[in-house]
């Protein structure tokens, strides 16, 4: 199970807001191969017909419908996502129990 934290699902609300996305869209979350450690994570929007329980976990958190595919989930399990505002840097950020190593932008890795 993936953990979205109440600032992260803000954060993808206003995004949804700003781009006029219908009120049930769904944030997808997963996991592609690529990057320098050989994962690298993926958010993204889908429509909620494109969401079903034979092929994602599916769950509701802060008012955020949230999908992950089941082969991303293995890798995802225990993951907590959530937005970082700094000076230095902003963007969503991703602690990940499974990961063995991972690159320096930190969004990459291996399992």
């Amino acid at each position: 199970m993936i953990n979205v934290t109440e600032k992260a699902a803000g954060e993808v609300k206003r995004a949804m807001s700003e781009a006029s996305l219908p009120a049930d869209t769904v944030l997808r979350i997963g996991v592609a191969g690529g990057g320098c450690s050989g994962f690298s994570y993926k958010l993204g929007f889908d429509a909620s017909n494109n969401v079903t329980s034979e092929k994602d976990h599916v769950s509701e958190q802060h008012g955020l419908k949230v999908a992950v595919d089941k082969k991303s989930d293995l890798y995802l399990d225990g993951t907590t996502i959530d937005y970082y505002d700094g000076l230095d840097k902003r963007g969503f950020t991703f602690n990940n129990p499974n990961v063995t190593k991972s690159c320096g932008c930190g969004s990459s890795f291996s399992v």
